[in-house]
């Protein structure tokens, strides 16, 4: 079994990895990575590949595969809430860039009518190779993979949250021994605030700008974190006017059809209830008539209706600005948080809202990284990816350590085989 990295390689991005094992070839992820300039990964032919599996809907590991569809084809397998998302995040994604990417829509529907839904556990038999996705408890309808063929299995987190939320199952690591592991370590050098503390102070400064009488304003990322947020509210018996808004909107209609992929659908509808969807420029302005916590994308503040509340609301004292998303180098979310100014109508102003941060975040940290390599069976080999060149090289070294395995952080191109 040979493993191509293609992306991911000490950077966070751009995740895809090529296996070929036994006459057939996978192709496990491919993301874009967006900056100032959209970075790929390296070039695959569709003909070189037998199918491609998308580990879960966000675009640093779904958003390149219609380039796929541009003088090829090839069949893409995912849960069903991944395909749904993934489409409307490519969609989203090529209305809203200024730069030209090399696909347009016509690929994105080919990619759609190439599709195949799978479930958690079903397992897709290529030539004499097999692969299938495990809960990985990082995003609706997000897996792992886990890839047979002679006796080789290789077991390739994506994103993974082995503890889940209050809205995702815990991550599925009940299979047998592992020959090779491919890894994110993308907190493998932090530690995270446990998720109870953070929730309690979150909901502390919720009540904080309601108190005096300010609109509390909940920048997001639209897949998932926007409904965590709500049942966040929900859990801690909210009882003001809450509102969601934007591409969060379309997000909750999705999940809502695919009850199966939450921990508790029940206790998941009831939370994205209580808000009031925003569906027009209308309401949009009438829902801040009154104090009220308002929950909206961009999570980095990179378009989006977050841009609409934040022009709003950050010139005001009595209001609040939680980020509950990472911000990443050279968003708008970042300079908010490191110089405290925001962009309005093209002017750096200095915000006068109450800013600040709260890790809620989707991925393992540190302490649950550890913990998943204790639950792997066998010698496996492993690649750490999906972390900047330190959290990778070093928790490599770590790994080694601790547990004796072979463990290395790859750079792009180099290929590896167990």
């Amino acid at each position: 079994m040979q493993v191509k990295v293609l992306g991911a390689a000490q950077e966070v991005g751009r995740s895809a990895f090529q296996v070929s094992c036994d006459g057939a070839n996978f192709l496990l992820d491919y993301g874009i990575l967006l900056g100032k300039e959209p970075q790929y990964p390296m070039h695959v032919k569709p003909r070189d590949i037998d199918a491609v599996v998308v580990t879960h809907a966000h675009l640093d590991h779904s958003g390149y595969v219609p380039s796929l569809f541009v003088n090829g084809k090839s069949d893409v397998y995912a849960t069903p809430p991944t395909l749904d998302l993934s489409r409307l995040l490519i969609e989203d994604m090529l209305r809203l860039q200024k730069n030209f990417f090399p696909f347009e829509m016509p690929e994105v529907i080919n990619m759609i009518k190439h599709s195949k839904e799978i479930g958690f556990r079903e397992k897709i038999k290529k030539g004499n190779a097999s692969f299938e996705l495990r809960e990985s408890g990082h995003v609706v309808g997000g897996g792992a993979v886990i890839v047979e063929s002679e006796n080789k299995r290789l077991y390739y987190t994506g994103d993974i949250n082995p503890r889940g939320s209050r809205m995702l199952r815990e991550a599925d690591f009940d299979f047998d021994e592992i020959d090779l592991l491919i890894m994110e370590s993308t907190y493998s050098q932090t530690e995270q605030t446990p998720r109870n503390e953070t929730e309690g102070e979150f909901m502390e400064f919720v009540y904080e700008v309601l108190d005096r009488k300010g609109t509390l304003f909940v920048p997001a990322f639209s897949v998932e974190r926007s409904q965590e947020i709500a049942c966040v509210l929900k859990n801690a018996k909210f009882k003001h006017k809450v509102i969601m808004d934007g591409m969060a909107v379309k997000v909750n209609e999705i999940m809502l059809r695919y009850p199966e992929y939450l921990r508790d659908p029940k206790v998941f509808a009831d939370s994205i209830h209580q808000a009031r969807w925003i569906k027009g420029e209308r309401e949009r302005k009438e829902a801040l008539n009154e104090p009220c916590v308002v929950i909206s994308p961009a999570g980095m503040l990179v378009g989006g209706s977050a841009v609409y509340y934040l022009q709003q609301l950050a010139l005001d004292k009595r209001n609040g600005i939680a980020l509950v998303s990472y911000q990443g180098e050279g968003t708008p979310g970042r300079k908010l948080l490191e110089t405290g100014k925001v962009s309005i109508r093209g002017r750096d102003v200095k915000t006068d809202a109450d800013v600040k941060q709260f890790e809620f975040s989707g991925h393992a940290d540190r302490k649950d990284l550890f913990e998943v390599i204790k639950k792997i069976k066998g010698n496996p080999k492993i690649l750490t990816v999906h972390g900047d060149s330190n959290s990778c090289t070093k928790f490599a070294d770590e790994i080694h350590e601790r547990f004796g395995f072979d463990a290395y952080a790859p750079k792009a191109g180099e290929i590896i085989t167990v």
